[in-house]
């Protein structure tokens, strides 16, 4: 049976919350979503490279977790005529392209959708708390290695750590994407958790706090993965629960990459 993309991401939604959120920046970004759907793309971030593949794979749906005109609201007014923006919208709607943004829907799911993703990546679903899974309990391990192991496991080529290398490290609270200074934080003191691993931090927030929790003799520290890097796996996880809903319709994920080069 066909379905457009618009009765797609309704039923999505529906099997997450009862009722639609009424404040919410996951609506459809650019194109026609009553169109019938040929294929979908989930991706991190739908950027211009991630677009060319979708319209490779015959995806007509690309369903990406952050903004896509760079910007969380996505508000358009302040690109008019900017050349970036134009050539990006004109290659949507020039292959019918539909960007439905899945951000508050995919953190409200239950579990978290995108922190699934992530011990999924680490293998470390057997290691979260049942009911807090953003707390992991490993057996003591250096900071260094546990840097190296997320470095592996991500196949990253780079992270940043805040704190005393050697340091023995057991409880990790994952505080995946931009949550913010505050809630980094709060996790280590009102979770007990040794270290806080983030997608960013602000560098005057976190990252001054565990200094300053050296010479308070607290150990702790912090450990930034890169905010797509930490939430790409979610993304990726996506597609199971998809195709276990949508039998029948091409689904693949596509990689937004790390924007940035280490030199």
């Amino acid at each position: 049976m066909t379905i457009t993309i618009h009765e797609l991401i309704q039923t999505i939604i529906a099997s997450i919350v009862d009722t639609p959120l009424e404040d919410t920046v996951d609506v459809v970004k650019i194109g026609d979503p009553h169109q019938p759907i040929t294929g979908i793309a989930t991706t991190f971030l739908a950027n211009r490279a991630v677009l060319e593949k979708a319209v490779a794979q015959r995806a007509n749906l690309v369903i990406t977790h952050e903004p896509i005109y760079y910007f969380h609201h996505d508000t358009t007014d302040w690109l008019a005529g900017d050349p970036v923006y134009e050539s990006k919208r004109q290659f949507c709607e020039d292959h019918n392209l539909v960007i439905w943004r899945f951000h508050d829907y995919w953190h409200m799911h239950q579990p978290d959708g995108i922190l699934t993703g992530f011990l999924k990546q680490m293998d470390w679903e057997s290691k979260a708390q049942p009911q807090k899974p953003f707390l992991v309990d490993l057996p003591p391990t250096r900071l260094e290695d546990l840097a190296l192991l997320f470095k592996h496991k991500l196949g990253i080529p780079t992270v940043r750590v805040s704190g005393a290398l050697d340091m023995l490290c057991s409880r990790l609270s994952l505080v995946l994407g931009a949550a913010g200074g505050r809630w980094q934080i709060e996790t280590l003191r009102n979770e007990n958790a040794d270290v806080v691993v983030c997608g960013e931090s602000n560098e005057w927030e976190t990252c001054e706090y565990i200094r300053d929790a050296q010479f308070a003799g607290q150990r702790k520290a912090l450990i930034i993965l890169g905010h797509a890097n930490s939430e790409e796996g979610g993304m990726a996880y996506l597609v199971d629960w998809l195709q276990a809903r949508f039998p029948g319709i091409p689904i693949v994920h596509i990689p937004s990459g790390d924007p940035f080069h280490y030199i």
